[in-house]
């Protein structure tokens, strides 16, 4: 409440224009223009092409790094000096044989590009890319600006990440502009197909495991082997902020690890500074799309391997639209960093012993990723069959699955059209062609997810003979989850005017104050499924508020929040949007509550929660197939973690348990999960 007394007067009617200023200004921006760089490769020679003279300009005039030197500087660092001689006392090994290891662990991760294996790729990728894609857009203000960049600065490269093509894709362009490869981290699950692992290696990929948090020398080896990559300015480091493939197509939660080891030279003063470019990567159809679907539904996925590349040759013969891949301004370490963090404080312990990064260090770096996402998520081209996803779904959750009359469904996309450009969305929508040329294109290259019958469109069931309802349900979730995952690709715009259209809903007034209690609730509660930036409450209010206010939807005055007259269409499209997420959410607790009545593990928690919402949804008692992603149930039970309502022990047999702490106390202290 003192927040709001203090804030609140910001968002008042009679100020509306102060705060407007602040959210026009990123919407209304103008956007770089694209270039088409399949155009090019369709009308001459792609031999030529990967043969060419390739010179790209580099930071400050630094010479190609060797294979060996790199490694060399890496072993004779002192900070790998340092931790080699603290494993060496710890486990009372002799300190020649941890030097062995950290050479084994090197050998193990470090890329060895390679000229030839580049060309080789740039050759097959063009006629691999000519046949999945029409066109492969791209903004040439962004690649003049990272070619700036390189010369200027080590830079980090920071893709979206929704498909395996994303580090192929980009590898791809910079060669095409003649820009500096970049080295790329890579899983270790690639180093496990044959032939096409080591070509990765040669093409500037380089592998880390999984997961090595205990492991003082791998740590060490890795974070050196990136540090002394930026520090020399040798080329650009690229890695996931996600961490992982998104599989819903949403942005995951920014892992912290690499990003804090990408500033690290920065903080310690080893480097002027260090540009970060966030690249947004928009695919106007996902290669894995039902792939994904499957995964979240609990089929494994497959291991990537050799022959599964082969195997998966058939998707040539298909049409997977275009792609636009925005790489957006450089943001510089050195003005985020700026009245954030003292650097002083490294000048008081020796730069080569390895130390947890403080607290004011920790934030610093998390607001810094969630920034760094939240570009990514502006500079994302929606396509028109993300709005049509986004209606069909609504529709079919509505009630009877009779599908929408084509007409109308072209009516409500130039309605949602308009009002997603209101909100700033980067939609490519083509304006040469007429509304319904526009969705016949967008439906007949997704029609593997729709059908029509009769002039009414509707999601399409997976064909095949099901022989339980079960198998029928699942056969429906999956085309339901792939539909979601492009619904997904537009809720950056239209989130924080769901949740505050949602908050109306569910106030139990008009006050001001009630709705924004409503407000912050629900974002604090999914705070772990959607991108929303720490401490931005408020902001997160004024910036819904402006645009409820700018589309007529609601009136806010000094006490109150409205809905207008002609604003009910409006609010219930996006407490649509947020529904199938607010089910999924009650759901899990329904389930915490009603059956969660002995000993589960976090891994036995998906597929028994996966079972109880099967039951309800062929009861009839649930309305949303999505559901049964198990990335929602994940998102949903971490919430309830970190808000308290359940909560992790440990069990003796040294698994991790899960303690309900939902309903009345007494229940509380014998309830597991």
């Amino acid at each position: 409440n003192l927040q709001m007394q203090q804030c609140f007067p910001t968002i008042a009617s009679p100020c509306i224009t102060v705060y407007s200023k602040t959210f026009q200004n990123p919407m209304l921006k103008k956007r770089d223009d694209f270039e088409d760089v399949l155009e090019e490769r369709r009308n001459s020679s792609d031999l030529r092409y990967a043969l060419r003279c390739y010179t790209p300009v580099l930071y400050k005039g630094v010479p190609p790094c060797k294979s060996s030197m790199l490694k060399s500087m890496v072993l004779q660092s002192d900070q790998l000096h340092y931790v080699i001689s603290q494993v060496s006392k710890e486990t009372g090994r002799k300190t020649d044989e941890v030097q062995e290891e950290a050479s084994a662990i090197l050998d193990e991760m470090a890329h060895c590009q390679q000229l030839s294996t580049v060309r080789f790729f740039a050759f097959t990728l063009s006629k691999v890319f000519k046949s999945l894609f029409r066109s492969i857009c791209v903004n040439e203000e962004g690649i003049q600006r990272l070619q700036q960049a390189i010369q200027e600065h080590p830079v980090v490269l920071l893709p979206s990440h929704r498909s395996y093509m994303d580090f192929l894709l980009m590898s791809y362009l910079l060669y095409t502009y003649d820009l500096t490869l970049p080295v790329i981290a890579a899983g270790m699950d690639f180093m496990g197909m044959k032939f096409v692992g080591e070509m990765l290696r040669m093409s500037g990929a380089f592998f880390i495991r999984r997961s090595f948090g205990g492991d003082k020398l791998y740590w060490a080896v890795f974070s050196e082997y990136v540090k002394t990559m930026l520090k020399n300015g040798f080329a650009p480091v690229e890695f996931f902020l996600e961490g992982t493939r998104s599989r819903t197509s949403k942005s995951l939660t920014p892992k912290l690890g690499l990003l804090n080891i990408a500033m690290d030279p920065f903080l310690k003063g080893e480097v002027f500074d260090v540009s970060v470019v966030p690249v947004s990567i928009s695919y106007e159809r996902i290669l894995e799309e039902t792939l994904y679907a499957r995964e979240l539904l609990g089929i494994p996925k497959p291991k990537e391997s050799t022959s599964g590349l082969f195997k998966a040759r058939k998707v040539l013969s298909e049409d997977y639209g275009s792609i636009h891949v925005y790489f957006g301004q450089p943001v510089s370490v050195r003005s985020l960093a700026e009245g954030r963090v003292n650097r002083r404080q490294f000048n008081l312990v020796p730069r080569h012993i390895p130390g947890k990064p403080g607290e004011d260090i920790h934030s610093f770096v998390n607001d810094s990723a969630y920034k760094l996402v939240r570009a990514q998520e502006e500079n994302m081209v929606l396509k028109p069959w993300v709005l049509l996803a986004s209606l069909l779904l609504q529709n079919q959750a509505a009630g009877p699955k009779e599908g929408l009359p084509l007409d109308e469904l072209t009516a409500q996309a130039v309605w949602l059209r308009d009002l997603s450009r209101q909100y700033g969305a980067f939609l490519h929508w083509p304006d040469q062609m007429t509304p319904s040329e526009v969705v016949s294109s967008s439906l007949s290259l997704h029609r593997g997810l729709v059908r029509i019958c009769e002039g009414k469109v509707q999601l399409a069931v997976e064909q095949g003979l099901a022989a339980t309802p079960e198998e029928k349900l699942l056969n429906q979730a999956v085309i339901v989850l792939s539909c979601a995952s492009y619904r997904n690709q537009a809720l950056h715009v239209f989130l924080r005017p769901a949740l505050l259209a949602s908050a109306i809903h569910t106030a139990s007034s008009t006050q001001k104050q009630e709705v924004f209690n409503s407000f912050s609730f629900l974002r604090n509660m999914f705070s772990n499924e959607f991108i929303l930036c720490p401490g931005a409450t408020v902001q997160d209010f004024e910036e819904a508020s402006y645009l409820l206010v700018k589309t007529g939807a609601v009136q806010v005055s000094q006490q109150e929040v409205v809905v207008t007259e002609g604003g009910h269409r409006t609010l219930a499209f996006l407490i649509a949007m947020l529904d199938p997420f607010l089910q999924g959410y009650q759901v899990v607790c329904r389930f915490l509550c009603e059956e969660a009545t002995e000993t589960l593990t976090e891994k036995q928690f998906i597929p028994a929660v996966r079972k109880f919402i099967i039951k309800h949804l062929l009861a009839g008692g649930l309305r949303y197939a999505e559901v049964l992603s198990s990335d929602l149930q994940k998102n949903s039970l971490a919430a309830f973690l970190r808000l308290g309502a359940v909560q992790k022990i440990k069990g003796y047999v040294g698994f991790d348990h899960l303690e309900c702490l939902v309903g009345p106390p007494s229940r509380a202290q014998n309830t597991t999960l």
